[in-house]
This record gives structure tokens, sequence and C-alpha cells, in this order.
């Protein structure tokens, strides 16, 4: 057996990895705004404190990945969209507090680092912080063939965002007979992956790539598109004299995990579940022999942000993002009880 010489004789081509930050420089830069004084290359990332016209500004910060949706990328146009998935999906993670994104850290792990591919990421990376006005501001690119198998891939980010003290979210005059206020998702977005791949794949044996009467798109153009951000509709509604309360993102652990996170104790969450229609995806995946109890604990079902709103305003709430073009419902309100949902069709 050959000796092992050099890191690239064990698995590791560090030209390689350099190559692919070379070819990402321009995209990264592109997104640098005004308060990034650092750039690509350095060993931290250096982003100017100042934000006038914020009154006590308080810094928001969130971490999380995109899971094994990274499995069902084979195209440059799924690799981009799972770029926009992470940014997208902290973006609304800090939304849920008030805050506007400032700047974003990805993390991209590999057996193997294929230039394009990660270009390809690093695309969508960018253009989804550009759309929030979010820099990237730096980042890790690892090759792990030791941990990683085959072609496969890990993306990770960290974001933060700033928001004024007395515009924070929850705020804490939630009370019950406030409305809940749903905004529709654009499938799983980011979550419940390996369930849906074993039922859709394994369980009811679907091709991904096999157009579905159900979906009028094939499973994998389904399970892949893109998590929807919140940011550009929910943003007019927010501010400390906003009718806006609270805000869950709703993630893994679904409407029962997620919704309580905004509640104060003493307080419930009612839902209607007959106020909107569950997306086909989530029917199909069902008929794998999914139980309901499990649908709700694991999937979004077709609500991807709920808000806490001021009875009072919901009618003109409802009517604005409406108008703006988005799928939004009155799912419910807040009632008095425990910190969880309650879920039925009719009033509660």
């Amino acid at each position: 057996m050959d000796k092992v010489r050099d890191y690239a004789a064990a698995g590791v081509d560090i030209s390689r990895a350099q190559e692919s930050l070379a070819l990402a420089k321009d995209l990264i830069r592109s997104t640098h705004t005004p308060n990034v004084l650092s750039d690509v290359g350095e060993f931290g990332g250096m982003y100017l404190a100042s934000f006038p016209g914020i009154e006590e500004p308080v810094l928001v910060a969130s971490i999380d990945g995109v899971g094994t949706k990274t499995s069902l990328a084979v195209t440059p146009q799924h690799f981009e969209g799972i770029g926009a998935d992470i940014v997208n999906h902290c973006v609304n993670d800090i939304l849920a507090q008030g805050a506007r994104p400032l700047f974003f850290l990805d993390y991209f792990g590999a057996s193997k680092i294929e230039p394009q591919a990660f270009q390809c990421v690093l695309k969508g990376v960018a253009a989804a912080c550009k759309a929030v006005g979010c820099a990237l501001l730096g980042g890790e690119t690892a090759e792990m063939p030791d941990v990683y198998s085959g072609g496969a891939f890990e993306l990770a980010g960290c974001i933060v965002g700033v928001v004024s003290k007395a515009a924070r979210l929850p705020r804490p005059d939630v009370r019950p007979g406030d409305a809940l206020i749903a905004l529709g998702s654009t499938g799983l977005h980011t979550n419940g992956y390996t369930l849906a791949r074993r039922v859709l794949f394994e369980t009811l044996a679907l091709s991904p790539d096999e157009p579905h009467s159900a979906l009028g798109v094939t499973p994998r153009q389904a399970l892949l598109a893109t998590h929807r951000c919140y940011l550009a509709s929910v943003s007019p509604l927010l501010g400390h004299a906003g009718p806006v309360k609270g805000i869950a993102h709703i993630t893994g652990g679904g409407l029962v995990d997620n919704v309580p996170r905004m509640l104060p104790a003493g307080f419930a969450a009612y839902v209607d579940r007959s106020t909107w229609k569950e997306p086909a995806l989530f029917g199909l995946i069902r008929t794998g022999g999914v139980s309901d109890s499990e649908m709700l604990h694991v999937f979004n079902l077709g609500v991807g942000l709920v808000m806490v709103v001021e009875r009072a305003e919901s009618d003109s709430v409802l009517a604005t993002l409406r108008a703006a073009g988005d799928e939004a419902w009155q799912i419910g309100e807040v009632v008095s009880g425990e910190c969880e949902v309650r879920f039925g069709p009719g009033p509660p």
C-alpha cells in the first residue's frame, strides 16, 4: 500500500478550496454595504456598528442549517436555491424578534469541494443577501472526506441583525382575543426532509423526477421550492407602534412548537384548521401513513409565518398583505390557558 505523504493524497485538496474561494470573491463583495470594513480573505469580518435612527439598538443573532434538503440538489439551479434557502431561513428567524438583517456568515462542508457547485451555492447566498440588504461578511469551506460521503454537502449560516429595544418582539401586551394572522409557505421550506424523502421515495416509491398529477411538478421540484423570505411583507407592519405584537417562524416542530414561542406565560393559541387549504405536497406525504399529529409536529402544512395582531387591526393587516400579493389568512386567536396550540374547526 502506498504511503500517504501529503494532504491531497489523504483526500483534502487545499488548492481546490482556494480556487473555489477565488471564484466567489466578486459575489461576496457585491453584497457589501458601507458598514463593511473588511475584505474577502481576512481572518475576521469587520462591520461598523453604527445604526443611525435606531434608538437603543439591540443586536439579534441566529444560526441554522438547511438539513438534508441538500441531498436533493443535483443541478446548478438547485444549488442556487439551497443557497437562498439558508439566508431566507435565518432572515425569518430574526424577523420574529422584529430585527432587520445586517450581515451573514456561511459554512459549506463537503466530502470534496467542487468549484462549480460551490460557486452556484454562493451565488444563491449572495443574491438572497442582496435582496434584503444584508452583507455576506465571511464564511468557511471545509473539505472532509472522512465526515461527508460521496457528493454530500452541508450548508449552514449565521445572521446578525438589529432592532430598537422598544420595537423588539414579542411585545408584552399580547392578550386573549388578539388575532393570529398567517402567511403561506412555499413548501417544506427547510424542515422535515428526512421524513418526506423516506415516505415519498421509499414508502410510496415515487420517482423524484417524474411529474406527479397531484403536485403539477416532479416531487424533486416540489421539495426544492425555495424557502420563502417574509421580510418585505412583514417589515412595514413592525415598530413599537405597529400592529404586530409577536411573530412565529414555522420551522422544525411545526405550528405545535413554534407558535407558543411568541406567547407570554398564561396564554395559548387556538388555530382553526379550516381557515387555509393544505398544499398538495403535504396531502401526498399523508398517504404514506404519517399520522396527523406527526404531520402537525414536523411540517408547516402551508403556513410559514404566524403573527399576533391586535384584533381591531386584523382586517387592515390582511388587506395590506393581500394587496401586496400575499397568501394570508386569520387562522385563529390568542386564548387564556397553558402555553400551547389548540386545534379545531370553527370558533374556540
